[in-house]
């Protein structure tokens, strides 16, 4: 039987992460927003668009497989062989975009997020089958798990956080 509570925890949890993210962007601040540092060579705006990259991919997945389309297309080229190929072209393709465009970017993803989360019925939420790239866990329990979100906790808000804290970049 499906656990009727999880997309209404689910839901929570992306606005708690949209929250969280809104914050750590007034706490960034607009004027190092476009500082070397958080991330090595990257900015935080970087950082940004990198993660809008990543995410957006993700949701246009989701957004098919509801459609029943099946696996969405990749938004960067196909001969992109690895991560760090595909990290450049991220980069290339966004690092002369304002400002306001990359924030607003990646803040838009909590809204897709979150409407695909709304209009998948229950049991592809919890289908730890229903998307064959999450490794056998559902979306549902991902999300409410905070497992979704481990690209930007795990990897990246750690050294973003000691940025900010005045630490030397990793």
């Amino acid at each position: 039987m499906a656990d009727s509570g999880l997309k209404q925890r689910a839901l929570m949890r992306v606005d708690v992460e949209r929250a969280g993210w809104q914050a750590l962007v007034a706490e960034v601040g607009a004027d190092r927003m476009s500082e070397l540092g958080p991330m090595g060579e990257w900015s935080f705006k970087d950082l940004t668009s990198h993660l809008t990259g990543w995410r957006g991919y993700s949701i246009s997945r989701l957004e098919a497989a509801l459609r029943g389309e099946g696996d969405a297309p990749l938004p960067w080229p196909s001969v992109l062989a690895n991560d760090d190929e595909i990290n450049q072209w991220i980069y290339d393709t966004d690092k002369d975009r304002p400002l306001a465009d990359v924030l607003s970017g990646f803040d838009a993803t909590f809204a897709r997020l979150r409407a695909v989360v709304e209009e998948m019925p229950e049991e592809m939420l919890t289908d730890p089958n229903a998307f064959p790239w999450m490794e056998g866990e559902s979306l549902g329990s991902a999300l409410v798990s905070g497992v979704y979100f481990d690209h930007w906790r795990g990897e990246h808000e750690p050294t973003v956080r000691a940025w900010l804290d005045g630490a030397p970049a990793r």
